[in-house]
């Protein structure tokens, strides 16, 4: 590259192109205002000098630094990973960078909200699965850029998720029709203060026994730690000791489920003869694995957000207020099946006639 290559100017790929130097810099910002002919003529003049504009001087002339940062509790997490993998292309399309920062624990946590790094690094935040405390929102408030809420609903402000109560809801009702009365709802047991969906999805597998009459028994609702210790193995050993044990187990997540299908195997039950088994997520090992789950979509879920933002970004009107509900759907696969003839007698005697 010779020295005057390297040494181009704006200036210069506007003479070299025969257009003025603000048309070089709507084009080489992407702005929708230039014709195909005059950004082909423009980039190929940028090509032959060398010349690239850089993001500091994109900033200054309109106030934006092209980035759109991403807060997220682990990258480890498939539906996350999932999101976003959804995200990074669409951001690529729009000529957006991506900035991402993974929070893993309370340190960590505290740390990010009182630097705030996010702080004038980009155009906009998206904020993917955290449970956050009015403090800790109070002080996103304090960045000064648009906020955009990811697998959670925020009210009044832009958002995009999936209604996980009416999706436990569906599949309760689901393992219900199927024949059982006794099932237990396995949950995340969440000291840090990432949990988002329990909540809901709890709630929408209580409205479900409510509508078909069936007693909550709060001995079948179970907190399971995460990865690491026996945690999942002992709460199946508690499950399966009750006097009346379930004949159905439905999981917060698929990644739970198959924790809970591999303890189930180390105990010598099989599923779905004496146990059905049913995840939430979809997981893209959920099929091989046969289990049933309520899918929802989570590489789609990041390419909304990312839509999302760049409309709340140009202060599209109502962005700041629209909110993006993405379906689920029921799977079902191998580890849901009827229950065992007998199972459960005592229970269905109990039950409500439904009208």
């Amino acid at each position: 590259m010779s020295s005057a290559q390297s040494e181009a100017t704006m200036a210069d790929v506007a003479h070299r192109a025969g257009v003025s130097v603000s048309t070089v810099s709507r084009t080489l910002r992407g702005l929708s205002t230039v014709s195909d002919t005059t950004r082909a003529r423009v980039e190929a003049a940028a090509r032959e000098l060398s010349f690239a504009i850089t993001r500091s001087a994109s900033s200054l002339a309109t106030g934006r630094t092209g980035r759109v940062a991403v807060l997220m509790p682990d990258l480890a997490s498939w539906f996350l990973g999932s999101a976003l993998s959804g995200m990074a292309p669409a951001l690529r399309e729009a000529g957006l960078d991506l900035l991402v920062y993974s929070v893993t624990d309370v340190h960590e946590r505290a740390d990010f909200f009182d630097r705030l790094p996010a702080r004038r690094n980009a155009d906009a935040l998206l904020v993917v699965s955290f449970s956050l405390s009015p403090a800790e929102r109070a002080r996103l408030d304090d960045l000064g850029m648009p906020l955009v809420f990811v697998s959670q609903h925020a009210p009044g402000r832009p958002s995009v998720y999936v209604d996980d109560e009416d999706a436990a809801l569906r599949g309760t009702r689901h393992l219900i029709n199927l024949g059982h009365r006794r099932i237990a709802f396995l949950q995340t047991s969440d000291t840090t203060g990432f949990a988002w969906s329990s909540k809901n999805r709890l709630t929408g597998h209580l409205r479900a026994l409510t509508e078909a009459g069936l007693e909550h028994d709060e001995s079948l609702v179970m907190s399971v730690p995460g990865w690491k210790g026996t945690g999942m193995a002992a709460a199946v050993g508690r499950l399966l000791s009750l006097q009346e044990p379930p004949t159905a187990l439905f999981t917060e997540t698929d990644d739970m489920a198959f924790r809970l299908l591999a303890a189930l195997r180390e105990a010598n039950v099989p599923v779905p003869g004496r146990v059905s088994v049913m995840g939430f997520d979809d997981h893209v090992m959920a099929g091989v694995m046969g289990l049933t789950t309520l899918a929802q979509p989570a590489v789609e879920i990041g390419r909304a957000a990312v839509r999302l933002a760049r409309s709340v970004i140009d202060d599209s009107d109502g962005a700041q207020e629209r909110h993006i509900v993405l379906p689920t759907e029921l799977v079902p696969r191998g580890s849901t099946a009827p229950p065992p003839a007998g199972a459960g007698a005592r229970t269905r005697c109990r039950t409500k006639k439904l009208t």
